[in-house]
């Protein structure tokens, strides 16, 4: 007499079969802020990742892209960021236009 085929490795099976290539692992970056100057825009950013903005300084800042993003990032606090789209982002702090970078998604 056969055994059934257990429906959980079934399905499981079937998934492997149809699965394709493990997607990307996603990476959470951060951009530090300290003595008014940001420090280094991560590079190779995919869409998924997050930006963390640590404000280690005692003024307040923002990473403001005119119509994608605009965080207020208190002193002393963080402020994070799910990158959603793909492109070039250039960014500001709006209280300090100096303070500025461009963050470059990939798919």
């Amino acid at each position: 007499m056969r055994r059934p085929f257990p429906l959980s490795a079934a399905v499981a099976w079937a998934l492997l079969l149809v699965a394709g290539p493990a997607a990307a692992a996603l990476h959470t970056y951060m951009i530090v802020i300290d003595k008014m100057r940001l420090g280094p825009v991560p590079e190779q950013l995919h869409k998924g990742d997050v930006i963390v903005w640590d404000n280690r300084d005692m003024f307040q800042h923002s990473a403001t892209d005119k119509g994608v993003f605009d965080l207020d990032i208190a002193a002393g606090k963080k402020a994070a960021l799910r990158l959603t789209r793909t492109g070039a982002f250039p960014f500001m702090c709006k209280y300090h236009p100096g303070m500025k970078g461009v963050l470059k998604v990939a798919p």
